[in-house]
């Protein structure tokens, strides 16, 4: 099982970027998936998640209303669109497969992680 997370890069404050996280080896539309940071010095943190269906999802209070989170089950992959993004939106962001059909956004709830992309934002 492995989870591929791609799309970061540098922007500028203000700016917009598309995360992927494309899943192989197995199917994990059953699964809710999530996308978590972690910033140098700092405790990885939840950021978004999203049920097996797509139709709930959950945010951290710092990212809602910038920050939308989907998915295509036919493509295995979930994404991250981030707009409006700040200096302290800089990290590694990790996606994550839930053992569960449902996750609030507790790191408990994932099983699966890829390897991290970094998001630098610029003021």
């Amino acid at each position: 099982v492995q989870l591929q997370a791609s799309g970061g890069g540098l922007v500028q404050a203000g700016g917009s970027l598309r995360l992927s996280c494309a899943a192989s080896g197995r199917r994990f539309s059953n699964n809710a998936m999530g996308w978590f940071r972690q910033a140098p010095g700092k405790e990885r943190e939840f950021v978004a998640a999203i049920s097996w269906s797509g139709g709930v999802t959950n945010y951290a209070d710092s990212v809602k209303g910038r920050f939308t989170i989907s998915r295509d089950n036919a493509k295995n992959t979930v994404y991250l669109q981030m707009n409006g993004l700040k200096p302290e939106d800089t990290a590694i962001y990790y996606c994550a497969a839930a053992r569960r059909s449902y996750s609030s956004g507790s790191e408990g709830d994932f099983g699966s992680w890829g390897q991290g992309t970094l998001v630098t934002v610029s003021s």
